[in-house]
């Protein structure tokens, strides 16, 4: 296992997984990330993420089975596990924390 440090990016995609839960496939993640941040990452960007936070233990993939849709070629589904899950639990722990600390903020007039 890499180390465990989580960037911003991965943390987007680690969320999204959780989110998508049994339809987490690559196609899938990013067009949830582009509706909710309005981001419109390369596929190359993010199975580069995949592939570290698969390295770092934080997720874990398997490839389901072949479609005609897709001309024959499977896709492959990504699940959090534990240590991603630890790691997510521990990343909202010290935003919330270092959020809380910050004297009259006031979140009033954002959207």
């Amino acid at each position: 296992m890499k180390g465990t440090y989580l960037g911003e990016f991965e943390e987007i995609v680690l969320l999204t997984i959780g989110v998508l839960q049994d339809d987490a496939y690559g196609v899938a993640i990013k067009l949830e990330i582009e509706a909710r941040t309005s981001r419109t990452p390369s596929i190359g960007a993010l199975h580069s993420a995949l592939s570290r936070l698969e390295d770092k233990g934080f997720i874990a993939s398997k490839e389901g089975g072949a479609t005609q849709a897709r001309g024959g070629r499977r896709k492959r589904f990504y699940t959090i596990t534990a240590a991603g899950k630890s790691t997510l639990v521990k990343a909202n722990r010290l935003r919330n924390e270092l959020f809380n600390l910050i004297p009259n903020l006031s979140t009033e007039g954002l959207n």
